[in-house]
Formats: structure tokens, sequence, C-alpha cells
């Protein structure tokens, strides 16, 4: 068993090590000296990644601040527009290994719950246009996607939802207040179950 910790460990600091502040933007990749304790410790509770990466989101009841962007073909989005709905915020990127791996839940929760009424957004922290609608296109992600097109760390919607590490979730109600705000996804699948 410890070598097995041992690996993921090494795995984790490689992983990390793939993602300059640069590249990936601010909190997106472990650094390395946590990425070593966070793999070799026992897997983290939910409760856990939230009090660490979840502390400065929203909190439940807040109103959702308005997003008001142009959506990946063209068309204007505002997130007021959609009151009366549930909405589900992905806040991911491209670039970002967590994101990509949580993207086949996220289709799954999509597929289950938008026949519901539930919209889905995608919310990216690229800066790169190129490489955001080829993420999009790749994982089939048919919902709405809106992007500043800037790093995280400079976005104003980042700002606004206290965002410092993805993937993020939050779950909007019909009144526009927070229902979820969370880093686990399994959060947002369960508040999804109680909607009939």
């Amino acid at each position: 068993m410890k070598n097995v910790r041992v690996l993921a460990a090494f795995a984790a600091f490689m992983i990390g090590s793939f993602f300059s502040p640069a590249q990936a933007g601010e909190g997106a990749a472990l650094p390395p000296e946590k990425a070593l304790r966070v793999a070799a410790a026992s897997p983290q509770s939910e409760e856990d990644l939230d009090a660490e990466y979840g502390k400065t989101l929203l909190k439940v009841g807040s109103a959702a601040p308005e997003i008001a962007l142009m959506d990946i073909k063209g068309r204007p989005f505002s997130l007021k527009a959609l009151s009366g709905k549930y909405v589900v915020l992905d806040f991911w990127a491209s670039w970002c290994p967590d994101c990509r791996r949580e993207i086949p839940d996220v289709l799954r929760l999509y597929k289950k719950y938008a026949p519901k009424g539930v919209v889905f957004v995608g919310v990216s922290f690229d800066d790169k246009e190129e490489s955001w609608r080829k993420a999009v296109k790749e994982y089939g992600l048919d919902y709405s996607h809106v992007s500043e097109l800037c790093r995280m760390k400079d976005s104003a919607i980042a700002k606004a939802y206290g965002i410092k590490w993805i993937p993020s979730m939050y779950l909007i109600g019909p009144d526009g207040k927070v229902k979820t705000a969370t880093v686990v996804l399994t959060k947002v699948e369960a508040e999804l179950e109680k909607i009939r």
C-alpha cells in the first residue's frame, strides 16, 4: 500500500509540474509539495475538499451575480434571463486536468436533468478562444458556454463568484439565489435529485 501512495504522490507531482502558473492561472494546479501531501494521504472527504478549495465560494442563499456575455455561438447570454429556472454553472477550462476528468459526469447530469428543465452553462477560464472551442467540440458539450477569454485570476466572473479553484459548480435556484456552491460534483447532483 505504501508503494501505491508513493506512486500516486509522484504522479500528482508530475501532473502539477506540467502546468505553470502562467498556463494554468491562479489556483489551478497544486504546488508540488501540496500535491505530494494530498496524494500520499488517504482520500479526502467531500467536506475536506470544499473546506479547502470551496471556502471562497458564495454562500447558499446569496443572490447569483449576473453573467452577461456573448456565448460560444456569438449570441447574447444573460443569467438573469434564466430567472424561474434551475441553472447549473460549471466553472472549468480546457487546460485543467481535473475539469477534463469530470466532463463525463457533467455530461451525465446534463443528459439526465436538461430534459427536466435544468439549464447547464459552462463558464470557461480559457484565455485562448481556439482551445476553448476545440474542447467544447471534442467533448460534445452541447449546452451553453461563455468565457471572458482571460485567465481565472483576471476574470471578473471568477471574482464575483469567489472562484479560486476549478472545477467549481453552482446550482442557482429559480429565484436567482445560490442553492449549492461546491468543488464537488456529487453535491450538485444530490441537490438536483431533490428537484421534481
